[in-house]
């Protein structure tokens, strides 16, 4: 059966006039869709017939809130959504001054294997549907009944591995009939697949792109960052030239405190020169705790002085607020998880630097 959901209003309108449908009807059946139907009985302004008859032949994606927790520091909620075959994805719900902000998964586990990751413990089982990407800013939105202005790319998976899917995302979310949410309010995070960069970069979109480089030289990013063995560190900060060049959009490093491996003031003057002359602005994470890694983030003092380093030779540099971390919502702690008693027989899928590459 089709994923309905995963339709542009375009492709639904052409699909409905082939099965004799006026195209009025498949605006009716989008609009339904972005509110959160969960099923063509819900539609109500269709008749029974014509809603057995696209039972029939379409699916709807709807995922089941098993759990949501909200943290007692800041109110961020974060979700764990049961998908239709099983399998689960987190979602956060962030509150700022302007505005809601979800932070939404690409995928189911995720194959970077960075080590301070938990989103990548044990390995991808799959990629998302744009559907499946799309539910958890509705599905959020609808169940926390407050109104979603901002979207992260930030969760589970790696999006440029999933850039079919994700586009088609952007797409749909993006849509005057559907939530409408601009691309200058959405964010997406990659690792830096240089491939995929120019690709999106190609399609000029406005939204922004953060790069997470966490290490400025190949030999301590290769440490924590398996990718940095295909896409070394000049490779990707090439690549974020070629897209700041192709969109105009100022592209945003991540980089993870990581003490003793990432901190240093060696590693600011080092960063500071490979980001000199790019439009670039440095996001500093302390970094959060996962229970199966050593790694401990850097203190206070070391933070502040990496930001004067990097503020001192002209790279603009913020410390970003850790929200929900009384509930492991902050990032890099979002993780794959399933049903207890549920089998985790999925093959996970490993990236291709992992076979000599």
């Amino acid at each position: 059966m089709t994923d309905i959901k995963s339709l542009t209003l375009a492709e639904l309108t052409e699909q409905f006039r082939a099965e004799g449908l006026p195209a009025f009807r498949a605006r009716q059946v989008y609009g339904w869709l972005h509110r959160g139907a969960r099923s063509f009985e819900e539609m109500t302004d269709l008749s029974k017939d014509l809603r057995a008859q696209l039972a029939g032949r379409y699916a709807i994606t709807s995922p089941q809130a098993i759990r949501r927790q909200r943290s007692a520091r800041d109110g961020t909620v974060k979700y764990l959504w049961q998908l239709q075959d099983g399998n689960c994805v987190e979602t956060v719900l962030m509150h700022y001054r302007h505005g809601n902000t979800v932070c939404i998964s690409s995928e189911v586990g995720c194959a970077m294997g960075c080590k301070f990751c938990a989103s990548t413990l044990g390995g991808l089982v799959r990629r998302l549907t744009a559907s499946e990407m799309l539910d958890q800013v509705l599905f959020t939105q609808l169940d926390s009944g407050e109104e979603v202005s901002n979207i992260v790319l930030m969760g589970i998976g790696e999006p440029l591995d999933n850039l079919d899917n994700v586009l088609r995302f952007l797409e749909l979310v993006n849509s005057p009939e559907g939530l409408h949410i601009g691309m200058r309010h959405i964010s997406l995070s990659t690792c830096g697949l240089v491939d995929k960069m120019d690709i999106l970069a190609e399609r000029r979109l406005q939204l922004t792109l953060s790069v997470s480089l966490h290490a400025p030289d190949d030999a301590s990013r290769s440490a924590i960052m398996p990718v940095n063995r295909r896409y070394p560190v000049d490779a990707v900060l090439d690549a974020c030239r070629r897209y700041f060049a192709k969109t105009g959009r100022r592209v945003t490093f991540e980089y993870t405190m990581i003490a003793g491996v990432s901190d240093g003031e060696e590693k600011a003057r080092l960063l500071a020169s490979k980001l000199h002359g790019l439009a670039a602005h440095v996001n500093l994470i302390p970094l959060n705790p996962v229970a199966e890694s050593p790694l401990r983030p850097s203190s206070r003092q070391a933070v502040a002085r990496f930001q004067e380093i990097l503020e001192r030779r002209g790279i603009p540099a913020t410390v970003r607020r850790s929200l929900g971390g009384d509930i492991d919502a902050s990032c890099g702690q979002l993780r794959r998880r399933y049903i207890q008693g549920q089998p985790d027989n999925d093959a996970k899928e490993e990236p291709p630097w992992k076979h000599g590459d």
